[in-house]
Order: structure tokens, then C-alpha cells, then sequence
């Protein structure tokens, strides 16, 4: 062990090198195939697997690349979506979504304050993350309300660690209800908190469900706007900065691009394709990021209450948008 420890530089920057070399060979299509194995839950794992073992040799590093890297991805995914069957496709979540943000919010808070016992400030910031989309929508309120750092941490972890389970336990679930393409990408994209572990299993399930899951997560994670303004109202101390999620509207522009230019260019579709390929590499590196940065440390500064308020707020999201999904399969008169 501690001669692992000695060389876990060493061993980071050679487990990095080993998923970018393999992500670029995998886009090029005669060596496509040797790479299957290459997908998003092994590359968390892997981030996971590392940082428990080792720790976190760069974690400022680390964390960049994990939120840059992230962000790029999602652009690229725009390039391989068309607008219009996107919103065909998003648009039986969009009613939900209005429901689920304002109803995890209040469940939230009142849960964190007065049954689990959270300072307030951890309550707003992890109802938060559950209701929208995980790190950043706590980054963006936690800004406005100007958060302590111990309250960021903690409502992080917790949301984090939740993250992790998710991508690993979501497609074998759906597989197991016998979930269709389109109802697992909305019921991913309503359930999980971060944009990251919603693409990781959307793909994981299905390239229609990937599209869903994008495009319904995405939207809700618009909600960020409206949220830290109101947030600005109720707290005192808050600042009146918003943070705008400038990467959303990136990818709304590949979509577009990818609808009304590329089909008119020569090649233009396969140009698509390949940024697309690209980005879906991108964004399986960019998990093993984030699963390197689940330390030791981060699980021992989480604590049970604020945890124990994460698992219920999940399970409520969780349940909730599983039951409104499968509705009129589970419970429609014969």
C-alpha cells in the first residue's frame, strides 16, 4: 500500500493517458469495435476504484477537468440531435418537471430542518441539487446565498456519492421493469441529480433513451435561473450574482446547427457524427474524473444526517417519477 502511494502520481497520469489514448481510438471506426468495452460505468469505476485506493494526487486538477471536460461533452452530444425529435421526445417531462422542482424543494428543506435536523443552509443546498441537476445547481445557489464552505462540501458529497450509486444501479433496475428507450431517458434524467451520471445512463441503456435523458435533463437544468433568483428573495444575506449555464446554451446551438446547417453541407452529417462519437468519449473520461474525486475524505465529511437526507430525497424523486412514468402501464383500468 505504501508503495502505491508513493507512485500515485505516477499511476494517475498513467490511468489518464490510458482512457484518452483508448477514447481517441475508439472514435475511429475500423477500431470501433475493440474498444466496446470502454463505457461509462467501467470509467467511473475506474476514477472510484483509484481514488480509494489512492486518494487524490491533483485535486484541483481533478475537479477542472471533471466540470470542463463534463461541459464540452454535452456540447458534442448536441451535434448528434435533432431539434425537432428532441422536443417530441423531452416534451411528456416538461409537466413533471414544474411539479417535481417545486415539491423537492419544500419536501426538502422541511425534511432537512425538522426531521433530519440540517442546518438550514445544507437543507436549501441539497433539496436543491435533488430538484435540478445535482453540483450545479448547488454551485449556483450556494453562490447566491453565499454558502459556507462546510455547507458546500457536505451538500457536494452527499450529491456526489448519490451520483456514483445511480449510474451503476439505474439501467439494471430499468432493465429489470422492463423499461422502454423512452421512458428510462425520462425517468434518468428526472431521478438523477447531475447532468454527468443522467448521460452515463441514458448510454448505458440505449441510444434513444441517451437522446431523452439529454434533452429532458437539460431542460430542467434551466431552472437554475429561475431558482437562484427566487433564492435571492429568501435569503437575506444573498448576493444578487445568478450564474448562467452558458454550456446549455451551447449545446442548444450544436442541436440547431446539427438540424438546419450540417444536412445542407456536404459530409455535414458525418462531420456530426464524429463530434458527436468524440464528445461521447469525452464524456467517459470526464466520469473517471469525477469518480477520482470521491476520496476517503469526502465520504468522512458527508456525515450521516445530511446523508441520510440525500437517500430520502432521492427515494422520493426516485418513486414519484417512476409511478407518473409507468402510470397508465401499472395502474390503468383493464
Amino acid at each position: 500500500m505504501s508503495c502505491i502511494k508513493k507512485y500515485r502520481n505516477h499511476l494517475y497520469i498513467a490511468c489518464v493517458a490510458f482512457l484518452v489514448v483508448c477514447a481517441l481510438l475508439a472514435v475511429l471506426p475500423p477500431l470501433a469495435c475493440y474498444f466496446s468495452w470502454l463505457t461509462p460505468p467501467l470509467a467511473l469505476f475506474m476514477g472510484l476504484f483509484y481514488a480509494i485506493l489512492c486518494g487524490q494526487p491533483f485535486p484541483a486538477f481533478n475537479k477542472l477537468m471533471s466540470k470542463k471536460l463534463l461541459q464540452y461533452a454535452i456540447v458534442g452530444l448536441g451535434f448528434g440531435m435533432n431539434l425537432y425529435a428532441s422536443l417530441s421526445s423531452g416534451k411528456e417531462g416538461m409537466l413533471f418537471t414544474i411539479v417535481s422542482v417545486a415539491g423537492t424543494m419544500i419536501v426538502g428543506c422541511l425534511l432537512g430542518v425538522y426531521l433530519c435536523r440540517v442546518d438550514k443552509e445544507t437543507a436549501y443546498l441539497l433539496s436543491s441539487g435533488t430538484a435540478i441537476c445535482g453540483g450545479s445547481a448547488i454551485a449556483a445557489v450556494g453562490q447566491v446565498i453565499q454558502a459556507k464552505a462546510s455547507s458546500m462540501s457536505v451538500a457536494l458529497g452527499t450529491i456526489f456519492i448519490l451520483n456514483a450509486i445511480a449510474l451503476f444501479v439505474f439501467p439494471p433496475i430499468g432493465r429489470w421493469l422492463n423499461l422502454s428507450q423512452q421512458d428510462f431517458g425520462l425517468w434518468a434524467a428526472i431521478a438523477i441529480h447531475d447532468t454527468s451520471s443522467v448521460v452515463g445512463a441514458g448510454a448505458a441503456y440505449g441510444e434513444e433513451a441517451l437522446q431523452v435523458a439529454t434533452m429532458v435533463k437539460l431542460t430542467r437544468a434551466l431552472w437554475i435561473i429561475p431558482l437562484a433568483l427566487f433564492t435571492s428573495f429568501v435569503f437575506p444575506q444573498a448576493g444578487k450574482k445568478v450564474t448562467i449555464p452558458w454550456f446549455i446554451v451551447f449545446f442548444i446551438l450544436a442541436m440547431l446547427v446539427n438540424t438546419f446547417l450540417l444536412p445542407h453541407i456536404p459530409a455535414g452529417l458525418s462531420m456530426g457524427a464524429f463530434v458527436n462519437g468524440l464528445a461521447r468519449k469525452a464524456l467517459t473520461v470526464a466520469l473517471f474524473f469525477i469518480g477520482a474525486s470521491l476520496s476517503p475524505d469526502v465520504l468522512r465529511q458527508v456525515g450521516c444526517k445530511p446523508f441520510v437526507l440525500g437517500i430520502v430525497l432521492w427515494l422520493l424523486i426516485s418513486i414519484s417519477s417512476l409511478i407518473y412514468i409507468q402510470w397508465d402501464l401499472w395502474f390503468a383500468a383493464p
